[in-house]
């Protein structure tokens, strides 16, 4: 593995190395599609904090994000699948 492979592995695993990270990437693994205020409230946190983690998982390549309008739509990429995969068979 190089030094760029490293790096990425890091953001990758800092974007699930959070319990509401996580609760997010499950609930949109059940309900994609979601607007960050649906996903806040589904998950009672404040739309600000449901926001941040959404950036930092976008950022590590598990969530991306569809435009539609002014509307922001969220859905688990392959990436974010495959980790959710994986985090089961921890359990």
């Amino acid at each position: 593995m190089d030094k760029k492979s490293h790096k990425e592995l890091e953001w990758i695993l800092k974007g699930v190395a959070n319990h509401r990270r996580l609760q997010i990437a499950e609930l949109l693994q059940k309900e994609p599609e979601l607007s960050v205020s649906e996903i806040a409230e589904r998950i009672t946190i404040d739309f600000r904090t449901a926001s941040e983690h959404l950036r930092k998982l976008a950022i590590a390549g598990i969530v991306m994000k569809r435009h539609e309008g002014a509307a922001v739509r969220h859905a688990l990429t392959n990436r974010g699948k495959s980790i959710l995969k994986f985090c089961r068979t921890m359990e």
